[in-house]
């Protein structure tokens, strides 16, 4: 973690499975099969099958976890075996998993297997290409609270996978004060105060918008600070005042940020850029199940 002060939950579970993974799991067969796979029933009983999954297209493989589980719910005498470990690249047409054994569970399980395969992967693939795009800097790449309502814990991990870290994982863990909280506690250095008192212990992070919200929040002194749409040069100014101040507060790069400028904005020296679209705009990673049915 190039020797920062990563914010608290950023270390909790540090590259743990979410303890909420079977539930997940049960929560998406239910949704898929709910009274019984009236397809799957077309098969018979006795009927075995064998495939593999393949990945068309270049990923930071997650979702393994996922897949086991769905498959132990549904029949304990499919027999999963995976080709790739988790949080591995795989090259376009590389397997990433077989399965064999009864073929109705095998198709009943198939997507959702997939879906939270190729949905993880494509978060840790996003990750790691922002990680990617600043290598080299002491910068962090941190997530946001924008996940998939009932996957937050999933979407995080998927982050980790991808060489990225989490921010707060909800709003029990980690206090961040933004325009609304400061506007009803009437000032910035009362929102921060308020905080302390009524959360001590808890990091305390604030949002600012320009370089004189900045100067309040320096003398506040809470933990780290977020500079929201901050322009490249105004990153720059507050990077150095923080710095002649001291420098033990940390400052967060939020708002706006892409690909093409998260290099740009980790140059100017702050120590975590956050980035939602890891988990609000993924792109699931095309799969393929490829199946031979026995006899």
């Amino acid at each position: 973690m190039h020797g920062l002060s990563v914010p608290r939950s950023a270390l909790l579970s540090e590259g743990a499975i979410p303890g909420d993974l079977p539930a997940q799991v049960s929560a998406a067969l239910r949704e898929d099969v709910g009274s019984g796979d009236v397809t799957a029933a077309l098969v018979p009983a006795q009927q075995r099958v064998s495939g593999e999954v393949i990945t068309r297209e270049e990923a930071v493989v997650c979702g393994l976890p996922w897949v086991a589980e769905t498959f132990r719910q549904l029949d304990r005498e499919v027999a999963v075996s995976f080709a790739v470990s988790e949080a591995e690249r795989a090259r376009p047409g590389a397997t990433l998993f077989r399965v064999a054994g009864p073929a109705r569970p095998i198709l009943t399980g198939e997507r959702t297997a997939l879906n939270f395969l190729q949905l993880l992967s494509g978060t840790a693939t996003e990750a790691r290409r922002f990680v990617d795009a600043i290598s080299g800097t002491h910068c962090v790449i941190l997530d946001t609270r924008k996940t998939i309502p009932g996957l937050r814990t999933a979407q995080k991990y998927a982050v980790r996978c991808g060489g990225a870290h989490n921010h707060r994982m909800g709003l029990f863990d980690q206090v961040l004060i933004k325009e609304n909280h400061i506007a009803a506690a009437g000032s910035l250095t009362g929102a921060i105060r308020a905080a302390r008192a009524s959360s001590p212990g808890v990091p305390v992070e604030c949002e600012v918008e320009s370089l004189s919200e900045l100067e309040e929040a320096l003398l506040a002194l809470p933990d780290t600070i977020m500079l929201d749409e901050f322009s490249l040069d105004d990153m720059r100014r507050a990077v150095a005042r923080t710095r002649a101040a001291g420098g033990a507060i940390k400052l967060e790069a939020s708002g706006s940020v892409t690909l093409d400028n998260v290099r740009a904005i980790a140059e100017t020296g702050v120590d975590f850029v956050s980035v939602g679209s890891l988990t609000k705009h993924v792109r699931a990673v095309d799969l393929s199940m490829r199946l031979q049915f026995e006899g």
